[in-house]
């Protein structure tokens, strides 16, 4: 680990001690004997479920990798992206922003691409999910038994206010992909030369993730590619929504009875506390949506504490079994992936011969 990601890990791991220790303090009736009753009572085939569920969500994750390469890899095959995607996952997982690359890196290496390519779609995807998950949320504003009903209807405005601010953020990036699709190499030489004097290299990393982005958006090929994408990524971030409701559902007590409109709330809180995360244990993640169901949904804090910490463990790192048992099969060291997809990265965005 490098000193500017030991740095970012110790800065993380002092906010999270601070958000803790205001938490248990705010909650100074706190019982333990009673967080691990609670625990104890959890219903394990709602969990079992949820976890298949979010196996099902990494699946629908391939589809739609394999729909993105169709232009340039028709015979790639759903199983050939499931693999990178378990791994990739395991790994962001275990360590952290270190292993976000791990995914792009090893579909690149599978299919014959360079990582840049994989890149430009990994970005590509991360706006899809952006637009999913606001569609979802969207509706769950505007449905008069979903958000409305939630027990503290105070909050109810909040929320309304942040998914109009996802459908602000989405309109904006639509924008800013139909401008980079027509005049992508415009856009680029535009963004080297206003930020070029800031630094040579700032100037030309900005514009070579921008001509990314607009390979990424190459790979949506025509009005049925782009249909497909959206109806899998608003199914994936539905099914997702399921996994967190049976989560919750299976403590069989009513403050966790929530409905899915709602659940997007913690959803949202897990999105949102997932950047302040670190490698291996989370905690900003946890935190948020523990916060979220005390606060929101009235949960006693041994439950909410509990299903927080469930919720992390059944969504985030679930996955990783799985991802080093086939990381191990294909004689895969995460670690070393790690480094050489950061490499491979810095490579291929480095500025020309003689720019520092």
């Amino acid at each position: 680990m490098d000193k500017k990601r030991i740095v970012a890990s110790v800065v993380v791991f002092l906010i999270l001690a601070v958000l803790v220790y205001l938490q248990y303090r705010h909650w100074q009736s706190f019982d333990w004997a009673t967080f691990w009753a609670q625990t104890h009572l959890i219903k394990k085939f709602h969990v079992l479920h949820a976890i298949a569920l979010i196996y099902v969500a990494y699946f629908l994750r391939a589809v739609r990798w394999k729909i993105f390469l169709k232009p340039v890899r028709p015979k790639a095959t759903i199983m050939d992206m499931l693999s990178p995607t378990l791994i990739g996952f395991a790994g962001l997982a275990l360590l952290g922003r270190a292993g976000e690359f791990i995914r792009p890196y090893l579909i690149a290496r599978r299919t014959d691409l360079p990582l840049s390519s994989q890149l430009a779609v990994w970005t590509v995807e991360r706006i899809f999910d952006i637009g999913a998950f606001t569609v979802l949320i969207v509706l769950a504003i505007f449905l008069p038994s979903a958000l409305p009903a939630i027990p503290h209807p105070e909050y109810y405005r909040r929320f309304q206010e942040g998914g109009f601010f996802l459908v602000g953020i989405v309109l904006v990036t639509t924008a800013a992909a139909i401008v980079i699709r027509r005049s992508g190499d415009a856009v680029a030489r535009w963004v080297e030369q206003k930020f070029g004097h800031l630094s040579s290299n700032v100037g030309h990393r900005l514009a070579q993730r921008v001509r990314e982005f607009g390979a990424g958006l190459d790979t949506i090929h025509g009005p049925a590619s782009m249909l497909w994408l959206s109806l899998v990524s608003v199914g994936m971030w539905y099914i997702i929504a399921l996994a967190y409701q049976e989560v919750t559902h299976s403590y069989g007590l009513a403050a966790l009875e929530i409905p899915v409109s709602q659940i997007l709330i913690l959803m949202g809180a897990s999105m949102v506390g997932s950047m302040l995360q670190l490698p291996a244990v989370g905690g900003g993640s946890q935190m948020a949506t523990i916060a979220a169901l005390s606060s929101v949904f009235d949960v006693p804090p041994e439950m909410a504490a509990s299903c927080g910490i469930l919720l992390w463990l059944v969504t985030f790192a679930a996955v990783v079994p799985i991802g080093l048992a086939l990381a191990h099969h294909e004689r895969l060291s995460l670690r070393k992936l790690s480094k050489e997809s950061h490499r491979a990265e810095e490579a291929e965005t480095a500025g020309p011969p003689g720019v520092t």
